[in-house]
């Protein structure tokens, strides 16, 4: 009955050490050699995600869903992208200031920040290429005279500032801008195009594949809209309570190998 999987990674497929289990690489291997889609679906930027892709041994012409659906490539070149107009990435950041969080600004595979401090050295441990440091106001000149913007924003601090700055950014900018936290320290911005669910449809359409034939698999608040669209949404049982309650199923922690059982559930693997 389902002809893909779309998996999110951090607190889904990656276990808290990032590693993936050798058991669910397996399970992976052996739906994508019985003609099964597996789809990597994440807020990190492809070069962050490339490691993962590579180590379960997805076919190359996989379609991969980075930046949160604003930047999706098939063979490592871009067949999607959605852009943060500049003007829109200062305004954001001015609107943040007051909250004193650290933004980064990710564009395909590079990434920006104002400052260099302790959220971005956390991320720097994920990213092979070095932050570029330099103030929001020659950033957003630079992407304006080439007509591009960041493919995504995230917002870095304690998860109560989060809390206020989500609350007062979407008071701002709703119906303008996606704004989801991916977990509870990081706020994630991002153009209304680009979102998991969007990135699903477009792929899911590209490859052939209705919604009914799909299962998606996630744990926090910007899987919520993929879960909903897939056939069949799985909620990791690391998941809060109220992502849970949206999806058809829950399955195991990231932690306990929760993906590999659901694919076992809904998959003849024998």
């Amino acid at each position: 009955m389902y002809k893909a999987v779309f998996l999110d990674m951090d607190g889904t497929l990656l276990k808290s050490d990032h590693s993936v289990s050798e058991q669910t690489v397996q399970t992976i291997q052996t739906l994508t050699g019985k003609g099964i889609s597996v789809i990597l679906v994440s807020a990190r930027p492809i070069n962050a995600v490339l490691p993962t892709f590579r180590h379960i041994g997805l076919p190359a012409h996989t379609p991969l869903i980075t930046l949160n659906g604003s930047y999706i490539v098939e063979n490592e070149q871009p067949i999607f992208q959605a852009m943060i107009p500049p003007d829109l990435t200062e305004q954001v950041t001015q609107q943040v200031r007051p909250f004193k969080a650290t933004i980064a600004y990710y564009l395909q595979r590079e990434w920006f920040s104002e400052v260099r401090d302790a959220w971005t050295d956390h991320e720097q441990k994920i990213m092979d290429v070095a932050v570029e440091v330099g103030p929001i106001d020659q950033l957003v000149s630079n992407w304006a005279a080439r007509k591009i913007g960041p493919n995504k924003m995230m917002v870095m601090s304690e998860p109560d500032n989060i809390a206020l700055i989500q609350q007062h950014l979407r008071s701002v900018y709703n119906g303008r801008l996606n704004i989801y936290p991916s977990k509870a320290t990081y706020l994630e911005v991002m153009d209304t195009r680009g979102s998991k669910s969007n990135a699903v449809r477009f792929v899911s359409e590209r490859l052939g594949i209705a919604p009914a034939e799909i299962i998606a698999m996630g744990d926090n608040y910007n899987d919520v809209e993929m879960i909903r669209f897939a056939g069949m949404g799985v909620a990791m049982g690391n998941a809060p309570d109220d992502i849970k309650a949206v999806a058809d199923y829950v399955t195991d922690t990231n932690n306990n190998d929760g993906v590999r059982k659901a694919m076992e559930k809904f998959f003849s693997l024998a």
